[in-house]
């Protein structure tokens, strides 16, 4: 069963940073300090292999896909990071296929959201876009550690640095029981990385206020969480005990150390 998919790409509605007239960026005229050449230090492993090839196979383009972002990053952040509190999910990282098959819903009104709906108009955002911006976010890496500066790193360079590091802290609930559910019930799709596959979304690394807000609006029937699932009471997630989802997120936590 698909456990908490489609969960990204839906805004919180009626935030200051809802900008129905905004236009697509131009390209910033502001140079970059030449200290930035030489990055800090960081640990953490690279994009997965899987969306490296993803995001070859769709040939896009990284500068428009950068210069698109200039409308997304008012709500997902310049790195895709989100909103820090979860009221904006984190789409940096995730599976290219994902973004692109949630953006498609939102164009085609198959998926409804106030806030994405001006965003999504054809004019606003062609398949031609469409395919560069969801290339684009999928290939941003936000590392989970604070990276190791150099006495040359100016204060621009490690603001910068800093706004690309995302880790989710602890939620309350029993790691270890959400562990075990997890690989029973949630694992076959979302994998037992929580970094999806193609159309599944990744799981690790997003914010659990945002996770747990999808999941109710799932129970809820406010959303479809399973599309091959003919009879909704039988979703594995309306027939799991609120504690049992608490210490599923809980566990997802730790997926991001």
């Amino acid at each position: 069963m698909l456990l908490l998919a489609a969960l990204v790409l839906t805004p919180v509605i009626g935030t200051a940073a809802d900008k129905p007239g905004a236009k697509k960026s131009v390209k910033s005229s502001i140079k970059t300090p030449a200290s930035e050449t030489s990055e800090p230090t960081f640990t953490n492993k690279p994009v997965a292999t899987h969306i490296s090839a993803a995001i070859a196979a769709l040939k896009a383009d990284p500068e428009a896909g950068h210069q698109i972002n200039g409308v997304c990053a008012a709500c997902h952040g310049d790195s895709g990071q989100g909103g820090k509190k979860g009221e904006y999910p984190r789409l940096a990282g995730q599976n290219v296929e994902y973004l692109m098959d949630q953006l498609h819903k939102f164009k085609d009104r198959k998926r409804t959201n106030l806030p994405m709906f001006p965003y999504t108009e054809e004019r606003e955002l062609p398949d031609e876009d469409l395919v560069h911006i969801a290339a684009y976010l999928a290939s941003i890496k936000l590392d989970t550690s604070f990276p190791v500066f150099k006495e040359s790193d100016d204060a621009l360079t490690r603001l910068l640095a800093v706004e690309k590091v995302l880790n989710i802290p602890r939620s309350e609930g029993d790691v270890d029981v959400g562990a075990k559910i997890y690989k029973t019930e949630c694992s076959s799709c979302h994998k037992k990385d929580g970094m999806g596959h193609k159309t599944v979304p990744m799981l690790a690394g997003q914010y659990t206020t945002y996770l747990k807000r999808q999941v109710e609006k799932f129970i809820k029937g406010e959303r479809i969480h399973d599309v091959d699932m003919k009879d909704p009471s039988k979703d594995v997630l309306n027939l799991l005990k609120p504690e049992e989802i608490r210490d599923i997120l809980a566990f997802l936590t730790t997926l991001d150390d």
